[in-house]
């Protein structure tokens, strides 16, 4: 029949424009895992790279609010997030990108109540109604600090 007959011959067109595009399809070569350090190399005594692209995205470690001179910044969840998130910010810039490309978060709080507060001070490094997709979670953290935040950022090479 006709409509057998049609559906055959597109199954067929289908078929081959399938296996000419696989053929053809460039595939870009594997990528590279970089690892960046702030100026002077791997200072940081911890063993771990503050930011490291694989591919389009680039992974930035746990920020604490440490400031330039190792010290913790003041004993408050809006100081210190602030101070996360520049450090973030630095890490960032090493791979070449900024906070507008973080993509995801991962917050660690030390009190859970210090939510509402905390919202405030990190929506402020982002524009309104682009803000990364978050998870949060009360936590006894490493040191004397209210909070700690990782990053995921997507920035094509």
């Amino acid at each position: 029949s006709g409509a057998l007959r049609d559906a055959v011959f597109l199954w067929q067109v289908c078929w081959r424009m399938t296996v000419h595009f696989a053929k053809s399809e460039e595939r870009p070569p594997m990528s590279k895992i970089e690892y960046f350090h702030a100026e002077g190399g791997a200072s940081n005594p911890a063993p771990l790279s503050p930011a490291v692209r694989a591919g389009d995205f680039v992974y930035v470690s746990g920020q604490v609010p440490t400031l330039a001179d190792g010290s913790v910044a003041a004993h408050d969840v809006e100081t210190q997030t602030a101070q996360v998130m520049r450090n973030i910010e630095e890490a960032l810039k090493l791979a070449g990108c900024e906070l507008s490309d973080i993509c995801k978060t991962t917050v660690w709080l030390h009190d859970a109540r210090d939510f509402a507060r905390f919202n405030k001070a990190y929506s402020a490094f982002f524009e309104q109604g682009k803000f990364p997709a978050r998870s949060t979670t009360e936590a006894r953290l490493m040191i004397n600090i209210l909070v700690e935040i990782e990053a995921v950022a997507y920035k094509p090479v």
